[in-house]
């Protein structure tokens, strides 16, 4: 009896440590994936800042009094650019800040775009239209970027939660990640008046 018991708790003993390391490796990988969706991020985030350059220098060239909104620009992207998040301390609060830096930089770019309608030259020069199509382009790009970066956080986070990888998950120390969220005030529609 007690071989045949030593036996079967060896077998259980077993069991749990293949589940065990099964479900940590599970973790891993996943936690894995938020980082390369993270990095996903940053990547089209760079691009947009790589173009910000180019289309700022293209406007100098026609609007030179218009230094307030180009250097609105300016500093909005060096802000953007000096605000580093790490995927592995990944924090609600510090990506609320990374989405509160990018969302100063997206408004001064706006500011930037709407002068094309007072530089008719602009408007109809070759290099700033295809600056703001790559523009346009980018910002499409980091919208489907954030999306699956949310859709991989949901994945990872469901699967620290559940039980009973729970367990190993707090064993181990995975914690949830953060989604990105609208803007405050996005739920508002804009108002059009005419």
């Amino acid at each position: 009896m007690k071989k045949s018991g030593i036996i079967i708790l060896l077998a259980v003993l077993a069991v749990l440590f293949f589940w065990g390391m099964g479900a940590y490796n599970g973790f891993v990988k996943k936690d894995e994936a938020v980082k390369t969706k993270w990095g996903n991020v940053q990547n089209e985030y760079q691009r947009r800042f790589d173009l910000i350059d180019n289309l700022v220098e293209t406007v100098k060239g026609y609007a030179e009094h218009e230094s307030s909104t180009l250097e609105a620009v300016v500093n909005a992207r060096s802000k953007a650019t000096q605000m580093s998040v790490n995927a592995e301390n990944l924090t609600p609060e510090s990506l609320q800040e990374f989405q509160a830096t990018q969302g100063e930089l997206t408004n001064a770019l706006g500011r930037l775009l709407l002068l094309r309608e007072a530089y008719p030259d602009l408007k109809a020069n070759q290099n700033f239209l295809k600056l703001q199509d790559q523009l346009e382009g980018t910002e499409n790009r980091i919208k489907e970027a954030r999306r699956q970066f949310n859709e991989t956080a949901q994945e990872y986070n469901s699967s620290v939660r559940q039980a009973p990888g729970n367990i190993i998950a707090g064993l181990f120390g995975f914690k949830q990640k953060p989604y990105f969220e609208s803007e405050q005030g996005a739920e508002k529609a804009p108002e059009v008046k005419f």
